[in-house]
């Protein structure tokens, strides 16, 4: 049984804490949650706050945050996989940019409820810093920067120069940056494992140890039990590949991260970021990195695609690819270089085949899902939680106004299927591959430009 604290820094952060009871045996509710992350909590949170009465089950294959919920670089942004796509589209542009408006609101709605509901997940809104090491990372976040003034949404963004940005952040070679103040880092897992204790208070019942076998309109199953409910919620994201029904929907792609050892005040003082501000550079595979509330660096890459849509749950430290973040990560600071790394891990995190998020209710069936966040789900989950529990309770809402929302079709067939394998492995390791190799060419050009 793998345990907590073996997941992610930000699990082994937490106290010991017992272990919830499996589903056995038969169950009625109003609505049952499969998945207990983000997308299902925050789900039932906000179904509690209109409905006092309404009964709520939630089902977990294995505990509280298990998945990327527990896992992830603690990045509360208003990115989201598809907007661009919608905003560009004349059909769909006027629902993106309000899509886009609601995105900014959720980061903040992370925050009001985190300080409303004494959710202590060291919650901190001082922004996201894009930087450019490179020529062509410059150009990359000017042209991005263009789009948002094209938009209209050039007030959520400001152009830095390499003088101003390291005012923000003193990281090695940075050109340029690009500087949003609409992010705010966290804990994670404090985050995900408060919403539950809170659920709970509020009379939700929280099943752990259940992996669900079945899912049918009114009813989920497990091996040892089942719920009886009108209305059924999928929140399983990258792991819905381990449902049979949903085994091709997704595609769960794992991300990897390291963090440090508490840093010296003299180290941050070479490294220049005085407070939580996020960071990454401008490069196409995407970095993250967040200073912890204990003065760490948690820091992240994406990684890999494993045959036949495998999940990785338990990452071996000594793996090559910790090494390669570590040495992207003692590029941009130097300082870091004999700085111990603590701790090791990764997680799936889930893309739809069309690259878009969504959040789906098909009242005939009284099924719904959300997912596909291709990396970005800490405020996106909790957007498609406010999302559904107005669909679901039929409240409307400039929510269930936008384009990611869909109600035609069970979503236990209605969705584009990923290709089969071998096709599936080499569509998206050739995506990776692509972009990787677009970073080694930038390098180059770079390292020649400078006579290195």
């Amino acid at each position: 049984m793998v345990e907590p604290a073996q997941i992610s820094h930000w699990h082994a952060d937490l106290p010991p804490s017992a272990r919830r009871p499996a589903l056995d045996g038969e169950q009625s509710a109003d609505v049952v949650i499969v998945g207990a992350g983000y997308t299902g909590l925050w789900t039932a949170y906000y179904l509690s706050e209109q409905s006092l009465d309404l009964s709520i089950v939630v089902v977990e294959a294995n505990f509280v945050g298990f998945g990327a919920s527990g896992r992830n670089g603690g990045w509360c942004s208003p990115s989201l996989a598809g907007i661009d796509s919608w905003i560009g589209t004349p059909e769909t542009r006027d629902g993106g940019l309000a899509l886009q408006n609601l995105m900014v609101d959720a980061v903040d709605e992370v925050g009001r409820v985190s300080q409303r509901e004494n959710l202590d997940c060291d919650y901190a809104k001082d922004g996201q810093i894009s930087v450019a090491i490179t020529a062509a990372q410059e150009k990359r976040l000017r042209a991005e920067y263009a789009e948002y003034e094209e938009e209209g949404s050039g007030d959520h963004v400001r152009w830095l120069s390499a003088e101003e940005t390291a005012q923000h952040i003193k990281m090695h070679g940075a050109r340029a940056a690009l500087y949003s103040a609409d992010c705010a880092a966290l804990h994670p897992a404090k985050l995900v494992t408060g919403l539950a204790k809170l659920l709970e208070n509020r009379g939700v019942r929280i099943f752990e140890q259940s992996r669900v076998t079945d899912i049918a309109p009114g009813r989920i199953a497990t091996p040892d039990g089942a719920v009886s409910a009108g209305r059924v919620v999928i929140a399983t994201e990258a792991y819905s590949v381990q449902t049979p029904q949903l085994a091709k929907r997704l595609a769960p792609v794992h991300s990897q991260l390291i963090v440090t050892e508490p840093l010296s005040p003299e180290i941050w003082q070479e490294i220049g970021l005085k407070n939580r501000l996020l960071f990454n550079d401008g490069r196409a595979l995407v970095t993250y990195g967040q200073r912890t509330a204990d003065d760490r660096i948690a820091f992240g890459y994406r990684a890999s695609y494993h045959y036949g849509s495998g999940i990785q749950d338990i990452f071996d430290p000594d793996d090559r690819s910790f090494d390669v973040i570590r040495d992207i990560l003692v590029s941009f600071f130097p300082a870091l270089e004999n700085a111990a790394i603590d701790q090791c891990w990764g997680g799936a995190l889930g893309i739809a085949r069309d690259m878009k998020a969504f959040v789906h209710f098909d009242p005939s069936s009284g099924i719904g899902w959300a997912g596909g966040y291709t990396g970005n789900g800490v405020a996106a989950s909790n957007l498609a939680g406010r999302t559904m529990a107005d669909l679901l309770l039929d409240v409307p809402s400039e929510r269930v106004a936008t384009p990611w929302v869909t109600r035609s079709g069970d979503p236990l067939s209605a969705f584009r299927h990923w290709e089969p394998e071998p096709l599936r492995w080499i569509g998206v390791q050739g995506f990776r591959t692509m972009l990787g190799l677009t970073d080694w060419i930038t390098n180059l050009s770079n390292r020649r430009a400078s006579g290195r």
